[in-house]
């Protein structure tokens, strides 16, 4: 791309760093998992967020959303909720003397679905034809959602107690899925510093005007076609695995892509290279790939069968520009 294109139209290196400004002064640290989150609103994608209770999954979601300068609706899952408390329904108006329609906490820009695996598997499909069709049907009645639209699901580790497993179906309409570790000694320090004073009130720095021109900027990142090839090989070669059930879907496949664009992007590189891809295999593979029963009993693990992907899979050399010979 050349300086007449204008690209990027919006500094993304300012911007980034004055959203986690932001962001840390509701919780510090989790620098990656902001970047998933940019990553995943570019590119009309939704994300998992797993970590152990208390970890600040929700905090660090309400405060990315607070700062995006979008609507946003919180959703605690939990084993009684239904899908309509999701969606919506109808109700009778008595003034009117007609039936209308309530509309759910679905209908936001940013939508939190806090602790999803706690809802049984009929409710959290609620939410599947809202994140991949973009609107919901409320008794016959199709309603378009926002624009733009992300799910931010926090997810605690299926061995806490009262948890569900999500439905495959629903997993692989998740684009990242990133894993929340505790933080350093000298970060939960500042926490915990945070937390004993005034609180501090996290401002917008986006809005929907600035995440339309980045999604825009976002597609003009320029992928090889070695790369297209690459991220093929990747996907073709975990479905070939005898210790897999399942390997990547094409979705998956479109998700590593974009994600390895986002990734390009971020790093104001208008152009994607193999280390991208690499970036953020573990992030969108690893809760796509399905374990066989004999492979889990032997101990292997997703990210485990991601590696031996990612070192087996030829990795394409040379210029990735738009400028090199194809």
């Amino acid at each position: 791309m050349t300086e007449k294109d204008n690209w990027p139209r919006v500094d993304t290196g300012e911007v980034l760093s004055k959203v986690k400004a932001e962001v840390n002064k509701a919780i510090v640290g989790y620098g990656d998992q902001i970047d998933d989150f940019m990553i995943c609103i570019l590119n009309d994608g939704h994300i998992l967020m797993e970590g152990v209770p208390g970890i600040a999954k929700t905090t660090l979601s309400k405060a990315f959303a607070s700062v995006c300068g979008l609507s946003h609706k919180r959703i605690q899952f939990t084993q009684d909720l239904l899908p309509a408390d999701i969606t919506g329904h109808y109700f009778y108006n008595q003034k009117s003397g007609e039936f209308e329609i309530r509309r759910g906490p679905v209908f936001a820009d940013l939508v939190l679905a806090d602790e999803i695996n706690r809802a049984p598997p009929k409710t959290q499909s609620a939410l599947l034809e809202a994140m991949q069709e973009r609107q919901v049907t409320i008794e016959g009645t199709t309603l378009p959602l926002p624009e733009p639209f992300m799910v931010i699901a926090t997810l605690n580790p299926i061995e806490t107690e009262g948890v569900y497993p999500l439905p495959e179906a629903q997993v692989d309409r998740f684009m990242i899925k990133s894993t929340m570790d505790y933080l350093s000694d000298k970060e939960e320090i500042e926490i915990l510093r945070m937390k004993t004073s005034p609180e501090i009130r996290v401002g917008s720095v986006l809005d929907e005007d600035i995440i339309t021109q980045m999604k825009r900027d976002v597609r003009k990142v320029y992928i090889h076609e070695s790369i297209l090839s690459y991220v093929n090989d990747i996907s073709r070669a975990t479905r070939s695995i005898d210790d897999l059930d399942l390997g990547l879907s094409p979705r998956g496949a479109i998700h590593l892509l974009q994600a390895a664009q986002g990734k390009a992007y971020l790093t104001r590189r208008n152009y994607v290279i193999p280390d991208d891809v690499k970036a953020m295999a573990h992030k969108v593979m690893d809760h796509r790939l399905i374990l066989s029963p004999e492979a889990d009993m032997e101990g292997l693990t997703r990210g485990g069968i991601t590696d031996t992907v990612l070192s087996t899979v030829a990795v394409p050399k040379g210029e990735f520009t738009k400028k090199a010979k194809e």
